[in-house]
């Protein structure tokens, strides 16, 4: 049976920059919830100190959780060599930050989607530099998932491998045991595209998954497709919401992972409206998860 595990998605802004809320306070509001553990984000303030590496593990299994996943934004398809180097020797520190939290699975990205970088190099800069992580990952235990992802909040591009027939391609040129994707539903609709469609093209290689929904603020999908499709900055008809009311299936999502034997962690990226918001996501994933892979 899948477990569940949740990202504190409402509060990236007073962990990562301001320094408003304490990792240890929000473990504290996370362990509340019906969870099994707590995605992390490398990039929380105090994650800088490796001293408290060990300590947030502690604190979370002392609530009997754990932390099976870090959220890390590695950028490969920067034209400059050096600049690769160093992305490279930066995603080798989160696997070392996922390895001390106990974690399993470290997310690697493709990078930024620059103008003058054809699919073609971009792809091949990508997988060069996630290729050359994988020993380090697997001789530590740690499987790379790459995220159908939109964009990183402090990037100036996109994602380089939003559309659905580049990162499909790029997850077919890399086969390893310690590689597999972990697949968004919401951030398929960011890219104009049918999450559905994605997820039969990649269900074998899913490992992972984020688990979130979005709602229309107005308009049609259509509209979306017409003028959102690959655009800087966030979709603005779409917004995070509740999961189970907005445009995902999860029953069709659900079907399709129980088929290919999926039996392993949905982080939940929702609660931007609060905790009470997400756990009645968590309730309903409950659930779901009960329904397709009951006990």
């Amino acid at each position: 049976m899948p477990k569940l595990a949740a990202f504190p998605k409402a509060f990236m802004h007073a962990l990562c920059k301001d320094g408003t809320m304490t990792v240890s306070e929000w473990i504290d509001l996370a362990v509340q919830l019906d969870i099994d553990g707590l995605e992390w984000y490398a990039g929380f303030l105090e994650m800088a100190d490796e001293a408290n590496w060990p300590k947030f593990r502690q604190q979370v299994e002392a609530h009997g959780k754990v932390i099976p996943m870090l959220c890390c934004s590695p950028d490969f398809t920067h034209p400059d060599p050096a600049f690769r180097a160093n992305e490279i020797a930066k995603q080798k520190r989160w696997i070392d930050m996922t390895q001390v939290l106990g974690g399993s699975y470290c997310r690697v990205l493709s990078g930024q989607r620059r103008p003058e970088l054809s699919i073609e190099e971009g792809i091949r800069l990508a997988a060069e530099c996630i290729e050359a992580c994988l020993p380090y990952a697997q001789e530590r235990g740690i499987t790379l998932i790459i995220e159908n992802h939109y964009k990183d909040d402090f990037w100036e591009y996109p994602e380089f491998a939003q559309k659905m027939d580049v990162f499909c391609q790029l997850v077919d040129r890399i086969h390893h045991p310690n590689f597999g994707v972990n697949y968004d539903p919401s951030n398929t609709f960011l890219a104009g595209e049918e999450p559905l469609e994605l997820l039969k093209r990649v269900s074998d290689r899913v490992v992972t998954m984020h688990a979130s929904d979005r709602y229309l603020l107005e308009g049609t999908i259509e509209d979306l497709r017409r003028e959102e499709g690959g655009v800087a900055g966030y979709a603005k008809r779409l917004s995070h919401g509740e999961i189970g009311k907005g445009l995902n299936d999860y029953d069709a999502i659900f079907t399709e992972l129980k088929r290919v034997g999926f039996d392993s962690w949905i982080s939940i990226e929702d609660g931007v409206d609060g905790m009470e918001q997400l756990a009645r996501s968590v309730a309903f994933l409950r659930k779901k998860i009960a329904r397709y892979w009951p006990a």
